[in-house]
């Protein structure tokens, strides 16, 4: 199905938030260039308003299991949470990971080379002047978040799916005492880290938040995996915005 061109059609009518309805937004091609010499693509998606309230840095999935930057739930998060919640979102390919947006210069570094990668992201985010910044990681994208995020002025993390292999505890270890919050959302059916397996993994941070979703998948497959993680996610960074509409007015914002 062809979801409608909202500029060009000039419809009126209540339209319902799924799938793959992209809102409105200012959509910029980018590209981020790593201490390392290379060029990672990316995209950068911010409110027509022009008026920011948080900012996602997502980290996507393993590129070698088929992650990437348009992995659906990053890619629904760029199309609905700029209008919907005045949330910007920058998504990019990390180092030797292809997408439909296009492919990063490098190869995969095992999640210890894109560090350099999660740097790039975030000072491109503070060059831009981009308010509260968030990393967003998705499985491998969540190694990544818990792994070099202490290292960088943000607001917090939030992780979805966290399978804590190449994040040891000693990454962990680092966020103890820290006033970045830590929010993790961990699917009951997960393939790698169940709720009560995550909870004692991530018992020595007195502050993280660890919320088990029912009935979700590692991979977060539907409409209601989709709507309840990005309402988390919502919630975390711009509460003003929460619960997240199930419908969209063309002209309301």
């Amino acid at each position: 199905m062809t979801e409608p061109d909202f500029a060009s059609t000039g419809a009126q009518e209540p339209i319902e938030i799924r799938s793959s309805v992209e809102l409105p937004a200012h959509r910029e091609h980018i590209t981020l260039t790593t201490a390392d010499g290379l060029t990672l693509v990316g995209e950068l998606a911010t409110p027509l308003s022009g008026e920011i309230a948080a900012t996602l840095i997502t980290l996507h999935p393993l590129p070698t299991h088929g992650g990437f930057m348009d992995s659906h739930i990053l890619r629904k998060a760029a199309a609905r949470l700029p209008e919907l919640a005045d949330i910007a979102v920058l998504r990019f390919n990390t180092r030797g990971t292809e997408s439909p947006h296009g492919k990063s210069e490098g190869a995969f570094g095992d999640g210890v080379h894109e560090e350099h990668d999660v740097r790039a992201a975030v000072e491109f985010a503070m060059a831009r002047g981009l308010p509260n910044l968030w990393l967003v990681g998705w499985s491998f994208g969540t190694e990544l978040a818990l792994k070099y995020g202490m290292d960088h002025d943000v607001v917090g993390a939030i992780l979805l799916s966290p399978p804590l292999h190449r994040a040891k505890d000693s990454d962990l270890a680092r966020w103890v005492g820290s006033d970045k919050r830590l929010i993790a959302l961990v699917p009951e059916h997960d393939d790698y880290l169940k709720p009560d397996e995550a909870s004692e993994r991530f018992a020595l941070i007195d502050h993280a938040e660890i919320i088990g979703v029912d009935g979700a998948k590692h991979l977060w497959v539907g409409e209601s995996a989709t709507t309840r993680v990005l309402n988390e996610i919502v919630k975390a960074v711009n509460p003003e915005k929460y619960p997240l509409p199930t419908v969209w007015q063309p002209g309301q914002a």
